[in-house]
């Protein structure tokens, strides 16, 4: 883990994005505040809960699907992608591109 990484191990959704949940379920949980980083088990579950994200407390905006562990990330854009989503995600991969 990189030195400065608040990082934390399986969590539930919702302890992921509430720190009172947390605070009362886990007594030795690492993360000061909600999760900025959600890894799901697969592409599906992904995909759902992205879009319920996006649409409860996203405004509408979200950046991913991603696919993560191979020899380069694959960025996702789903049918319903909006310009907005897909400006995002290019810069990603741009920036991803950039560090090499």
């Amino acid at each position: 883990m990189a030195p400065g990484v608040e990082c934390d191990g399986e969590l539930e959704g919702d302890a992921a994005l509430s720190q009172a949940i947390r605070q009362n379920q886990l007594m030795d949980g690492k993360l000061s505040s909600e999760a900025n980083l959600l890894i799901y088990p697969t592409l599906d579950s992904a995909n759902i809960l992205v879009n319920v994200l996006k649409m409860t407390g996203g405004h509408g905006i979200a950046v991913g699907p991603m696919l993560l562990g191979g020899k380069s990330p694959v960025h996702v854009l789903t049918s319903s992608a909006t310009v907005r989503r897909i400006v995002n995600m290019t810069a990603l991969a741009a920036a991803g591109a950039a560090r090499g």
